[in-house]
């Protein structure tokens, strides 16, 4: 009866939310007095879930699983669970587990806790923390079905290497009618994802126009992270709405958050409330973001932001 974890990869590779949620498994595994068992969907190398916990790994290689489906990987993850007689299931919140998560449930017949930022306070009876009100607040959620599934917050419990094996085991589930077909996917594959970003640095409409965005870039790439954007700078079409955070875009949970010329709608603030340290830097002292953040630099951005640049450069100069 092990702890069943779902690992997502993408182009072979295992994304860091793959890591995280094999983390949370064997804290889990650990109350239980169980193992982990993890299912890795056409990985190039499922040994490297062994130093997070993972003792076994279903390793699964088929082509019609090259595209993600919903339906599709809720089916194979169902028979796996079925395979391993697994009690718990643990997913992670990224946008492709939202999808197929509700549909797990159905098919395992299981109470269902999303954005669980903690381990089990108690496993009998089974309670999780997670956030609830966009972010705003903690419930203790207790889910007394026989099987339990729980999908865990974005960089909330952090990546825990243990320096174990995993043996690996050929598992080829039947594979249902998707009903739908992928023709073609864009991918940018020389920038850090949103998703997997520990730092995000994000700009408003403050930065007064497109041509003006080389600075975000130029801060992005010193820190090492992904750029966003409000929702207005989306609409008007400054930056790609793959960059649009917030409740409407993409959710952020990054260790820190910058945001540039953000006024800090609630829309936007609900968005991105699960990263752990917030920055704003914004010419008006009024500006709602400065009660949600951290720290604030009341500042022009256009003279901000490039000595923040220039000092971040000269620090990684003496490293």
């Amino acid at each position: 009866m092990s702890v069943l974890v779902y690992t997502e990869s993408e182009q072979g590779k295992f994304k860091k939310t793959a890591f995280e949620v094999a983390s949370y498994a064997k804290a889990l595994a650990n109350q239980l007095g169980t193992t982990v068992t993890a299912v890795a969907i056409n990985a190039n190398d499922p040994s490297e879930l062994g130093n997070y916990g993972v003792d076994k790994v279903l390793n699964v290689n088929n082509s019609q699983l090259e595209a993600f489906n919903a339906k599709t990987y809720a089916d194979v993850l169902k028979q796996a669970a079925e395979k391993e007689n697994a009690k718990v299931v643990i997913v992670s919140s990224s946008a492709d587990s939202k999808y197929l998560a509700p549909l797990l449930a159905v098919g395992l017949n299981a109470g269902f806790a999303s954005n669980v930022v903690e381990a089990p306070s108690s496993t009998s009876p089974f309670t999780v923390k997670r956030t609830a009100f966009t972010n705003k607040a903690f419930s203790m959620t207790t889910i007394d079905t026989d099987v339990k599934l729980v999908a865990v917050s974005n960089n909330a419990f952090g990546l825990v290497e243990s320096g174990g094996n995993a043996s690996a085991e050929d598992f080829s589930p039947s594979i249902p009618e998707a009903g739908v077909s992928v023709q073609s996917v864009d991918k940018a594959t020389d920038k850090v994802t949103i998703a997997d970003a520990e730092i995000v640095v994000s700009g408003g409409r403050g930065l007064k126009g497109p041509e003006n965005w080389g600075m975000i870039e130029e801060l992005a790439e010193v820190l090492g992270a992904a750029t966003a954007c409000s929702k207005p700078v989306s609409d008007l079409g400054w930056r790609p709405h793959s960059e649009h955070v917030g409740q409407t875009g993409k959710p952020v949970a990054a260790n820190l958050y910058i945001a540039i010329g953000i006024s800090g709608a609630i829309q936007h603030l609900a968005g991105i409330n699960a990263s752990k340290v917030k920055v704003v830097i914004n010419t008006d002292a009024e500006a709602p973001f400065f009660k949600a953040a951290d720290y604030g630099v009341v500042g022009d951005a256009f003279e901000v932001v490039p000595q923040l640049i220039e000092k971040l450069k000269a620090f990684k100069a003496q490293q």
